[in-house]
């Protein structure tokens, strides 16, 4: 089975913690020259000079803030031009909307949370696509949310986002799967990140319980009986980035210990 990306240049967003830095570590540990994005400088300086490089692997970073979608395509299309190279694999992934009921939520939540990842997303593709169709080798990987298979209560405006996302990857995977290029979802779980504690914060203070009640309360609800670990989503997204995964089109898999309660 192959699953080496020597050669291949991979784009990640929001790369400089969380699920996104472990996704962009896993692609450099199989040889993928990684460009990281994301909007603190001084964080991608520091996880590129950390990501592997033991196959002669050329690492950079592209600074932007995805709240600024219109300025998106200008930056990425002016660092290409310098770049020379085409990207074969792309990372969508940025942090979710704050939580909240949907009933509460301002009309300006939805649209900023849509150009944060849907209209982001596209506008990447977009300018991404035509390198992918011409190298006949392209993976586009979005890191969504269980919450497009189950909404998650309490998180209105990203239930509705992500599941956005997910009709619109579906929709493009039906249209560039003949290109060799791969539209697919991740879902993860609950996965210990920055997004979780707060999340773990949030429901303790509205339940007025500890954090730690509120924690293991969540990780009841997990068949594995844990939250999930960045680099065990990021290796579901490496595999869907290899050339192993070829055959997979237009998924949205849940890496999530078990949790969602459907098939």
């Amino acid at each position: 089975m192959n699953i080496r990306l020597d050669g291949k240049n991979a784009l990640v967003c929001g790369s400089t913690q969380g699920i996104g830095k472990a996704s962009a570590e896993a692609l450099a540990a199989l040889g993928a020259n990684v460009i990281l994005l994301a909007r603190n400088e001084e964080k991608l300086k520091a996880v590129a000079e950390a990501l592997a490089t033991d196959t002669g692997q050329q690492h950079s970073y592209l600074v932007h803030d995805f709240s600024d979608a219109s300025g998106l395509k200008d930056k990425l299309t002016n660092f290409l031009a310098a770049y020379k190279n085409p990207i074969h694999i792309l990372i969508n992934n940025t942090g979710g909307p704050p939580a909240g009921p949907i009933i509460d939520a301002d009309t300006e939540a939805f649209l900023q949370a849509m150009n944060n990842h849907l209209i982001s997303n596209h506008i990447l593709v977009q300018t991404l696509v035509n390198g992918m169709k011409n190298e006949g080798y392209g993976r586009i990987i979005n890191i969504i949310s269980t919450s497009v298979k189950i909404p998650i209560a309490g998180l209105g405006v990203s239930n509705t986002t992500r599941g956005a996302v997910a009709s619109w990857a579906k929709t493009m995977a039906n249209e560039l799967g003949k290109f060799g290029i791969t539209v697919n979802n991740v879902l993860p779980g609950f996965t210990s990140t920055a997004r979780l504690t707060a999340i773990i914060q949030k429901r303790a203070e509205k339940a007025n319980i500890s954090e730690e009640a509120s924690a293991d309360k969540m990780k009841s609800s997990v068949p594995a009986g844990r939250f999930g670990g960045a680099e065990e989503i990021a290796n579901a997204v490496a595999f869907l980035a290899s050339p192993a995964a070829a055959y997979i089109n237009g998924v949205s898999l849940p890496v999530d210990g078990g949790r969602t309660g459907c098939i």
